[in-house]
């Protein structure tokens, strides 16, 4: 009997979207276009990557030093030792590609609670389902449906260590459903595995900015830190990644303040090196990666193996692109948005994210409007892509969010805009 095959177009979508892929398909060697050595960085579960909630999601994916909200454990769960409010909650709901599938969706579920004025206790959950597809036999009649899904359950501590510093740190399970039925063209497994965050976070004291009050923040967070996860017979990176930024927020009078917020972010996983190719008998060059006959390794031209092991990879992305010190900081991907809010009830925010072109190519602008009201609060982002018929475009975010409990505490409140 023939094994079961699917039809991997909505994957494929989501890994396009994504511009990761998973590395256990293949080994992605360099390729050129239009004049450019194309090389992204390929990981296993790429949802983790997707910006889950409207706020940040409307500032070009910019949130490792903004404000502390309900949404913070995944942008930088640090950040809830300076939270104004006991208890915060948040739900997001994205339909992912919804120009070209209707039913693929990620929801984020979030929360927190601070324990006393320094510290911080979270939870979050993550859901990725790419909703409906049909199996087929051979001759492709259909065989039934599968609904893979992915998703990731985290829970998070947060410190103040001083005034206007805090460390935070998290735990998390990963579990991926999208290869049981075909992976790699055999029967694949539900596949999972475990990471941590590692974050930290600064935010001054109010200071003059000419005649205006203003406070600045800045976040350094090291994310999804874990084991490989296995899909069939080859272990995979997950996204680890490392985001640092920092913000400024003007009190432009007592009913209007502005924000700026710039992030730079990198994946903490191998680059893809350039392979050898080998010749026939006439010196041609084939389309196969040529292999070492005493090791059976492929032969690298340039660039590093990406067969280490975490500890080892994480230390390695900083200094393996077969392009050099150039090809590193094209792996570097730039998130800036402003914020502008009216008597803290109303707010327009805009973003833009670029990613090199050889790295992805994933640019795009961003819009947002948000609202907010006695104890919750309402966020709305809309994505747009700089290149037309895009997977991305026409993706928006919708956050609802609830908070209790403001603790009036002088020590305890977040540096707002007061007079000094």
């Amino acid at each position: 009997m023939r094994p079961l095959e699917v039809d991997m177009k909505k994957i494929g979508l989501y890994v396009l979207a994504s511009l990761l892929s998973f590395k256990g398909v293949s080994q992605i060697s360099a390729q050129q276009l239009g004049g450019k050595t194309l090389n992204p960085i390929t990981t296993a579960v790429p949802f983790l990557l997707i910006s889950p909630d409207s706020k940040q999601g409307a500032l070009g994916d910019a949130g490792v030093a903004t404000d502390p909200d309900a949404n913070s454990t995944y942008w930088n769960g640090s950040k809830l030792a300076f939270a104004d409010k006991k208890f915060g909650v948040a739900l997001t709901a994205t339909p992912w590609l919804r120009n070209l599938v209707p039913d693929i969706y990620l929801y984020y579920l979030s929360g927190y609670s601070k324990i006393n004025k320094n510290q911080a206790i979270s939870a979050s959950l993550r859901y990725f389902t790419l909703g409906n597809i049909q199996l087929t036999d051979a001759q492709g009649n259909s065989t039934g449906d599968f609904k893979p899904n992915e998703f990731s359950f985290d829970i998070g501590f947060s410190q103040k260590l001083a005034k206007n510093f805090s460390l935070g740190v998290a735990s998390r399970f990963i579990n991926s459903s999208i290869s049981r039925v075909y992976f790699n063209g055999q029967q694949g497994n539900a596949a999972s595995t475990v990471a941590v965050d590692l974050t930290m976070f600064y935010k001054s004291d109010v200071f003059k900015l000419g005649e205006k009050n203003a406070y600045a923040t800045g976040g350094l967070a090291f994310t999804n830190l874990g084991a490989k996860i296995k899909y069939s017979t080859e272990k995979n990176f997950i996204p680890m990644n490392m985001r640092l930024g920092g913000g400024l927020k003007v009190n432009l009078d007592d009913f209007n303040t502005f924000g700026v917020y710039l992030d730079f972010n990198k994946l903490l996983v191998p680059t893809p090196p350039i392979y050898e190719y080998a010749t026939d008998s006439l010196g041609n060059t084939t389309p196969n990666i040529a292999i070492d006959p005493v090791t059976g390794a492929k032969i690298i031209k340039k660039g590093k193996d990406p067969n280490v092991p975490v500890a080892q990879g994480i230390f390695q992305s900083f200094n393996d692109a077969p392009g050099g010190l150039k090809e590193e900081l094209q792996e570097v991907n730039i998130s800036g948005g402003i914020e502008y809010e009216y008597n803290k009830v109303f707010a327009v925010r805009a973003g833009y994210f670029h990613e090199p072109k050889t790295k992805g190519a994933r640019q795009f602008f961003t819009l947002g409007i948000g609202f907010k009201y006695s104890v919750g609060s309402v966020d709305i982002s809309y994505l747009i892509p700089r290149t037309i018929n895009n997977p991305l475009q026409n993706t928006f975010r919708i956050s609802l969010a609830f908070y209790f409990d403001a603790d009036k505490k002088k020590d305890d409140a977040q540096p707002a805009l007061i007079q000094p």
